[in-house]
């Protein structure tokens, strides 16, 4: 079982965090002390054994700082990104300590001399390589650890009590990440017979069955998975699963009520959990993606503008009508506006423009237009639209308004992408949701980007964009 050993892990962790953290400062060393300026080659140099004494303090203190960070949590929850985030921040903490203690301490008595000759460059080197080799090496353990779970060992022996839609897409996300080390045992059900399996699970019996069921199995977790009509039991489970001293998680089955991402707040000891957490509702967070916007599509206008005028030219003297095309769609907060392409296709009838996809070899696209798109020049003008405040860089696809009115009413929760500004490009786009492709599949990456979004995923997407282009660009 893991539990058995997850104190020696979190051990082992600690001492090769320890290891990281001398080697690092011992390149640092080499590379400003001894290779730059020699070991005894400015007046007042300190010498090695002085030098090295420091991580007598810096080794407890990155440790500490790490654990403050939530470096030690299990890395089948947190993300690479989170972890470097992490690994970044307490490098700053640490390095804003150890130059407090540098100025702090220079007066003092007898280590005063020693702290005013203590070379700061050498501590910003360490910050930096620090940063690096930690970041590789715990890389390479979550490969490891990955590689392990995968053959089935590192394993969490897991119960499911109660079975529900929450209990199947436990299960669905642990049949697709087997790096996770999540082996489900077996669940609990009312609704099922005793021996049965559900969604390759064993039913070991009733939700009355807990005590005796953990008494007769050493699990390392149990997940609380009740369906919603059951929920008049979580009391007396919640008790059971806390005498028995197994760590407890608690999957709520509100998926169709509380999608994905909440937000918790506290109101003086009473939580209250907002139906969805929307980071660009935050003044802060909308001035700087909007600064972002501005910058980037000035950048955009000015880079491209060779390419976008040879395209108009391609456009104008290939085929019939206007060389820029507006239609209507719909933006923030629901408000329509015009969005500008490239015209890829002959001219239309509005009955005709109003009603059909573009579909894979569209007869009504045109030969430039079909190259045009394949490249996504065409796209091109709507950065006139980001300058203009209709659209974003990265975002949701803005629709046609007689789409909006059609899928609001088909798709659960499809009029939330207008909570942002619609997108030149975003996360659905750049995994291949675009033209003909599910509605469904992408309102869940809206939602996703909506919920989950940073400085640094509009950056990844834009990454994505430039070096792969957009999939299914018809």
């Amino acid at each position: 079982m893991i539990k058995n050993n997850q104190s020696k892990l979190n051990i082992l962790h600690v001492l090769l965090d320890a290891a990281v953290i001398a080697v690092s400062y011992a390149a640092a060393f080499y590379l400003v002390i001894i290779e730059k300026v020699g070991l005894e080659g400015t007046p007042g140099a300190l010498s090695a054994e002085i030098y090295f004494r420091a991580l007598y303090v810096i080794i407890p203190l990155y440790v500490l700082l790490y654990g403050i960070f939530r470096l030690y949590m299990p890395k089948r929850i947190q993300s690479r990104r989170r972890e470097l985030a992490n690994i970044c921040k307490a490098n700053i903490m640490g390095l804003m300590a150890i130059t407090f203690c540098l100025y702090a301490g220079r007066n003092l008595t007898g280590i005063g001399p020693y702290l005013r000759n203590f070379s700061t460059r050498m501590i910003v080197a360490f910050f930096a390589i620090n940063i690096i080799l930690e970041t590789l090496f715990r890389n390479i353990l979550r490969v490891i650890l990955y590689s392990i779970r995968s053959k089935g060992f590192n394993q969490k022996h897991m119960l499911l009590v109660g079975y529900s839609a929450a209990a199947e897409g436990f299960i669905d996300r642990n049949r697709e990440n087997p790096e996770w080390g999540y082996h489900i045992l077996g669940m609990l059900s009312d609704s099922l017979e005793k021996g049965s399996f559900a969604d390759g699970v064993e039913v070991l019996g009733e939700l009355s069955d807990l005590r005796n069921v953990l008494e007769q199995h050493d699990f390392d977790e149990i997940v609380v998975t009740l369906p919603l009509e059951k929920y008049m039991y979580l009391t007396p489970i919640v008790n059971i699963c806390e005498k028995s001293g197994v760590h407890t998680m608690f999957v709520p089955d509100y998926n169709n009520i509380i999608p994905t991402t909440p937000y918790t707040e506290d109101l003086e000891g009473l939580p209250v959990i907002h139906i969805r957490h929307v980071p660009l509702t935050n003044p802060f967070n909308a001035v700087i993606k909007r600064c972002m916007d501005i910058f980037g599509s000035c950048a955009a206008l000015i880079l491209f503008s060779p390419i976008m005028l040879a395209a108009a030219l391609m456009v104008k003297l290939t085929s019939e009508g206007p060389v820029i095309f507006s239609q209507e769609r719909v933006g923030l907060h629901n408000k329509p506006f015009k969005m500008y392409k490239f015209r890829s296709m002959y001219l239309q009838t509005p009955e005709e423009e109003a009603t059909k996809w573009t579909t894979k070899g569209d007869p009504r696209v045109t030969p430039v237009g079909r190259f045009i798109r394949r490249f996504n020049i065409d796209e091109m003008p709507q950065f006139i639209n980001v300058l203009k405040g209709d659209m974003s860089l990265v975002g949701p696809r803005p629709e046609r308004p007689q789409f909006v009115e059609k899928f609001k009413e088909e798709i659960p929760r499809y009029m939330i992408k207008h909570q942002v500004r619609p997108g030149i490009t975003g996360w659905a786009q750049v995994n291949g949701l675009r033209g003909d492709t599910s509605i469904r599949r992408r309102i869940e990456f809206d939602l996703y980007y909506i919920e989950n979004w940073t400085i640094g995923l509009d950056f990844k997407i834009l990454f994505q964009t430039v070096f792969k282009g957009f999939k299914n660009a018809y």
